[in-house]
């Protein structure tokens, strides 16, 4: 069994980017990585994609016991990311939940993980682009009087706003960064104005039922929060991209959080602004309803074009910071020989072109799969879902188990804070896993060990057998 030994993880980029392979990962450049506004860009910008401007649409099914689910996931996104940000501090290393479950379980688990995540950035970038053509469909007819509702153009359309990112995140992180920061403003302010106007011209006839489902008010509680978490996945997206950031210590913490306290105030206004602004019924079957809810404000179709014009902004946002991640996860876990190699193949010193390319490819093809589907845009979020929430039950608990053992520096009061901090982020996923269904638990779970034979392609390539000896993060002991 060949032995590795590096810093806090062996192979994870921390300090020196020392790569399992026993070579030098690129190490990026001063002027090109991401400063805290730029980090919150990006958090925001991958929380903040089209899934919102579809999302209320997809609730209204459930009826208004969907905004409960707002208000819970909320919560548990909020303990989410201060608990991403503990651990960013103490592991400041790419890969996020990747390397912190390296760290405390050990390499199979970390693979899982990096697994798992990158079916979720993937497969939820093909549910980003279905909402996302929804609303190009709406903007041309709105605009041209052009009829791109057929399935082909609708096609090709989703193909081109998935190309479009992965070409600007092959042109450089600066780029990136500085697409990022713009895309995200841009989509705040159409959101913000919905979000607060809105409610003055709420109708509590619109609302409709409590619980729409035939089942229980819980069941349907459970799976509203279930969609509701995918949008607000991006939370760990400042940790994942650690190498990119400056002061990851301090950044990754204060990114996570801000990032995420500023789309819930905006998730949970808007929502509550689009079901009072639109009829139950209408927004049922709406596939624009941010669009429809600024119309009924104002009336006439002007104003709902100049919304789908910023939702389309929006989206190709959220496809740019995710297309990034898509790349960033299997090049940490390459790094240290629990991915393909060629995951690690870098271009301009920093940009993982390959990651990118195979990514947008498997994404490419998911979106094309999707339009086979019935109700395509839910089935994808519930198993990007359940593939989300693995990575973060796994972080949960690599933040518990830090806490509970002798490794913990901290004691007293804050001892106690960041046990009730990580207890209700684990149970917070387990309600998720509950609440994504049967099926996206079926489905993903056959993805998760479909992984398995990569792992050990990957292991008997390396000629390694059984797992490598990892550092002692405290006393730098082999483990």
């Amino acid at each position: 069994m060949k032995k590795t030994e590096g810093g806090l993880l062996p192979g994870v980029a921390v300090a020196d980017h020392t790569a399992a392979a026993g070579g030098t990962a690129p190490r990026a450049e001063k002027g090109t990585r991401l400063g805290l506004p730029q980090a919150v860009a990006l958090v925001v910008g991958n929380i903040v994609g089209t899934g919102i401007f579809l999302l209320p649409a997809s609730l209204a099914a459930f009826g208004t016991v969907s905004i409960l689910a707002f208000g819970i996931v909320t919560l548990g996104s909020l303990a989410l990311a201060v608990v991403f940000g503990r651990l960013g501090r103490r592991i400041p290393a790419s890969g996020g939940p990747y390397a912190y479950a390296r760290d405390s379980f050990g390499e199979f688990p970390g693979f899982l993980n990096a697994w798992s995540f990158w079916i979720t950035a993937w497969a939820g970038n093909a549910g980003i682009a279905v909402a996302w053509v929804g609303y190009v469909v709406y903007f041309a007819e709105a605009a041209f009087g052009l009829d791109w509702s057929g399935t082909g153009a609708q096609v090709v359309i989703g193909l081109i706003g998935l190309w479009i990112p992965a070409l600007i995140n092959l042109a450089g992180v600066t780029k990136m960064g500085a697409f990022q920061l713009i895309t995200t403003v841009l989509k705040f302010a159409p959101l913000i104005f919905v979000a607060i106007v809105g409610l003055f011209f709420i109708q509590a006839d619109n609302f409709g039922p409590f619980n729409a489902t035939d089942g229980s008010w819980i069941g349907a509680v459970s799976v509203a929060a279930a969609l509701v978490l995918f949008a607000y996945s991006g939370v760990e997206s400042a940790s994942i991209a650690a190498e990119k950031v400056k002061d990851p210590a301090r950044n990754i913490g204060r990114a996570s959080v801000y990032g995420t306290l500023a789309c819930a105030a905006l998730y949970m206004l808007g929502t509550v602004a689009v079901f009072g602004t639109v009829p139950h019924e209408k927004l049922v079957n709406s596939t624009a309803p941010f669009a429809d809810a600024i119309n009924a404000m104002f009336g006439g179709s002007a104003w709902g074009m100049v919304m789908a014009a910023f939702a389309i902004i929006s989206g190709i946002g959220a496809l740019n910071g995710w297309t990034l991640l898509v790349a960033e996860m299997p090049m940490a876990a390459a790094r240290d020989g629990l991915f393909p190699k060629m995951f690690t193949r870098m271009r301009g010193g920093n940009v993982p072109w390959v990651g990118i390319v195979v990514g947008t490819v498997l994404t490419s093809i998911t979106f094309v799969m999707a339009f086979a589907a019935e109700n395509a845009f839910n089935t994808i979020l519930l198993l990007a879902t359940f593939t989300t929430v693995v990575p973060y039950l796994f972080s949960a608990a690599a933040q518990l188990f830090w806490l509970v053992t002798g490794e913990r520096q901290v004691s007293g009061k804050g001892l106690g804070w960041n046990l009730t901090l990580a207890v209700a982020a684990l149970l917070f996923t387990f309600w998720m896993i509950f609440g994504a269904g049967s099926d996206a638990v079926f489905q993903g779970t056959l993805m998760l060990l479909a992984g398995i034979p990569v792992y050990i392609w990957v292991k008997a390539s390396r000629g390694e057998y059984g797992p490598k000896e990892t550092k002692h993060i405290s006393t730098g002991e082999l483990r």
